[in-house]
């Protein structure tokens, strides 16, 4: 197989990177396509002629911009077919999943997929990850086949930016659909409470307001709760049965008996012409609400991933044609000498040429002090230049600097599933399917053995059982607790590498740590002046800070900060040697 590098124009979202992989795909040898949306450029491996990517890619749309063409990287050929794709992780995302049926549904139609070794979707983040030799195209259309929606996630910051812009519309619109629910159900309740009749009598105006009422709660259905029932209809046209199944069937029988009792209600018993509008209501503002804190939490646990991503810079002085360019760090390409000043991130990885400095690892290593760098050692991405100016190399860019790895895990760790995951997804599996039933025998027996009037203790049973069964918790628990956790401990600087780890911590009862900045400050401190004798502590510690003066080392920096802290001022210093 050979790899070619393609320049693209124009491509400025997951929509554009989609329209490039089908046009790349639909040329012959092109068997693995990746766009990266930052750097606009586009792998495609394979046996594809150069000349047809080219053609393709301008008849798409994306005109390739004039680049000299890159020498093909010879890959080992790959056993089987031609067309065998690489094993490595495809990261999808996913819509329209609402509980863990729908997790367990979708994870069963990728594993489906010729190819596919393992798929894995978190329902926090509502992405999947499949390991395997399956074609991208293919997985997709396993998902959509199930009644979702997927795409692939070419450039993971910007899915990552695209999906919090979403999210943060979509927690808007659920805040709305939750007064709508609640404006109209809460004060229906409150009408009952406080003895107000919820019983129709024909001929009266208590049947035409109940039917203004009827009308006002059917608006409530269409708008806040329509994506409950185009999630069940969807469910309902794949064989499956979910969340909005449950939702669906649950309010829409209290609004239809409803309306029954208001609009005929000559079919319903007096006993039983009781109005259940304010449940239907009630019902689609609480779930609302409670997809809103969901929404609301799933941003704040991403919050830690965020200071990561900050730890990067956001510029590089880049050395190029005699001079220094400012260019975004997303431009540096392998093999750039790059300018680094006091004070600085190392923007990439690399190796140093010229200079000499100290450099602040903590972020990657835990070690508090500074590292010396000088001409032959290596630099990572992020870590921060405290001494001298440097020139270093670019030895790895992009996704594969340490940290962007590192960054990578964090976010893998907060899509594993831990032992009791995997055992709420099994009882996922016919979960739903159980509930319908007892809803039904619990309709039943109510309507066969409980008290008159039967018509309406039978569907005030059905529901209940519909309604307080969703799944909601039990698709959102387990992997909001490994978001949760995993980000707030990278927030402190421990990295878990999977979420199987947060459950066997659990049963530990000994911490041993080996590195002094993980339980320390991460810096030196001056705690006591030693004075001989007939010298003061104040004395001591001028003559000290005076010799440190000009010194950037860890220990003089603590020395200095002391003396500042006691308003002591450094002296000028004269240090005569002899020659014996």
């Amino acid at each position: 197989m050979r790899t070619h590098h393609l320049p693209i124009q124009g491509a400025t979202c997951q929509g554009c990177a989609k329209k490039i992989r089908t046009a790349l795909g639909a040329v012959p040898g092109a068997d693995e396509i990746q766009v990266d949306l930052d750097e606009q450029t586009v792998t495609v491996r394979g046996d594809a002629r150069p000349e047809a990517l080219t053609r393709a890619l301008a008849e798409s749309g994306y005109g390739v911009k004039p680049a000299p063409e890159p020498e093909p990287e010879p890959e080992p050929e790959s056993e089987g077919s031609d067309s065998a794709r690489s094993g490595g992780d495809i990261q999808l995302a996913i819509t329209g999943a609402t509980c863990a049926s729908c997790v367990r549904s979708i994870e069963t139609a990728l594993g489906g997929v010729a190819g596919v070794r393992e798929a894995s979707m978190n329902l926090a983040d509502h992405s999947a990850r499949v390991s395997g030799q399956a074609a991208p195209r293919d997985l997709i259309r396993a998902v959509e086949s199930a009644g979702y929606g997927a795409s692939v996630i070419d450039d993971p910051r910007r899915a990552d930016q695209e999906r919090e812009e979403r999210e943060q519309a979509h927690y808007r619109q659920l805040l709305r659909h939750t007064g709508y629910g609640l404006g109209v159900g809460a004060p229906l309740m409150l009408w009952g409470l406080l003895g107000g009749s919820m019983t129709v009598q024909p001929g009266t105006w208590s049947q035409a307001a109940w039917l203004a009422v009827g009308v006002i709660t059917l608006a409530v259905l269409a708008v806040p709760g329509r994506p409950f029932f185009v999630g069940a209809w969807k469910a309902l046209r794949h064989h499956n049965a979910n969340m909005d199944t449950l939702i669906a069937l649950g309010t829409g029988t209290a609004w239809l008996y409803s309306m029954v009792v208001v609009l005929a209600p000559g079919l319903v018993p007096e006993a039983a012409r009781h109005v259940y509008f304010e449940a239907s209501a009630m019902i689609i503002g609480l779930i609302s609400l409670g997809l809103a804190l969901e929404v609301r939490a799933r941003g704040k646990t991403s919050a830690a991933v965020k200071r990561l991503l900050d730890l990067r810079a956001k510029t590089a002085r880049v050395l190029r044609d005699g001079g220094e360019q400012d260019i975004p760090v997303e431009q540096v390409v392998a093999g750039d000498r790059v300018r680094v000043r006091p004070g600085e991130k190392i923007a990439v990885d690399g190796e140093v040429e010229e200079g000499s400095s100290r450099l602040d690892e903590s972020m990657l290593t835990g070690e508090p002090m500074p590292v010396a760098k000088g001409p032959g050692d290596s630099v990572a991405a992020g870590t921060l230049n405290e001494g001298g100016t440097l020139i270093y190399r670019a030895t790895r860019v992009g996704a594969d600097t340490a940290l962007a790895r590192i960054i990578e895990l964090v976010k893998k760790a907060q899509g594993t599933k831990p032992p009791i995951g995997r055992l709420a997804d099994r009882v996922s599996a016919v979960f739903v399917p159980t509930i319908m039933l007892i809803a039904v025998a619990a309709a039943l027996a109510w309507f066969n053995l409980g008290p008159q009037p039967p018509f309406s203790h039978m569907m005030v049973a059905a529901t209940t059982v519909l309604i307080i069964a969703c799944p909601c918790a039990l698709g959102l628990a387990t992997p909001m607790s490994v978001m949760v956790g995993v980000g707030k401990a990278a927030e402190y600087g421990i990295l878990i590498r999977q979420g199987e780890a947060l459950q066997t911590a659990a049963d530990l009862d000994t911490v041993v740590l080996d590195k002094t900045g993980t339980i320390t400050e991460g810096r030196p401190a001056l705690t006591r002046v030693l004075a001989a004798d007939g010298d003061t502590e104040e004395e001591v510690l001028t003559l000290a800070a005076s010799l440190e003066a000009g010194s950037e080392h860890p220990l003089a920096r603590a020395i200095m900060t002391a003396a500042e802290e006691r308003g002591l001022s450094p002296r000028s210093v004269c240090l005569l040697y002899t020659s014996d």
